[in-house]
C-alpha cells in the first residue's frame, strides 16, 4: 500500500521557522516527482514547492527565498524548511508524488498526504 506522511507541522510565531517532512512508502519513488501543496481555509489548494529528478526545484512566487524544498538520495522523502514565515503562511500543507512532473505542477497527482497543520501567528 502506497502511503504519503507528513510531519512537522505545528505553531510558531510570526518570522519563525519549520521544517516539514514526507515520507513514502509502498513503492520506489526515486523516479517520480514530488511537491508540496498548502490549501487556507475558505481557499483552494495551490503549489509550494516541486522536486524532479537531477534535484531539480521550483517554487511558488510567494514562498520564494523563504521555502527550500529538498530530497533525500534514495528518492523516497521530501522535505519544505520554511523560513521567515508568515501569518498568511497558515495552512494545511501537502505532501504530493506523480510520475509526472507537468501533472504534479497543476496539482494533479496520483499520491497525496493526509496533511500537517501549520499555524503561523501574528
Amino acid at each position: 500500500q502506497v502511503q504519503l506522511v507528513e510531519s512537522g507541522g505545528g505553531l510558531v510565531q510570526a518570522g519563525g521557522s519549520l521544517r516539514l517532512s514526507c515520507a513514502a512508502s509502498g513503492r520506489t519513488f526515486s523516479n517520480y516527482a514530488m511537491g508540496w501543496f498548502r490549501q487556507a481555509p475558505g481557499k483552494e489548494r495551490e503549489f509550494v514547492a516541486i522536486t524532479w529528478s537531477g534535484g531539480v526545484t521550483s517554487h511558488a512566487d510567494s514562498v520564494k527565498g523563504r521555502f527550500t524544498i529538498s530530497r533525500d538520495n534514495a528518492g523516497n522523502s521530501v522535505y519544505l524548511q520554511m523560513n521567515s514565515l508568515k501569518p498568511e503562511d497558515t495552512a494545511v500543507y501537502y505532501c504530493a508524488a506523480d510520475a509526472s512532473f507537468l501533472k504534479l505542477r497543476r496539482g494533479v497527482a496520483d499520491y497525496w498526504g493526509q496533511g500537517t497543520q501549520v499555524t503561523v501567528s501574528s
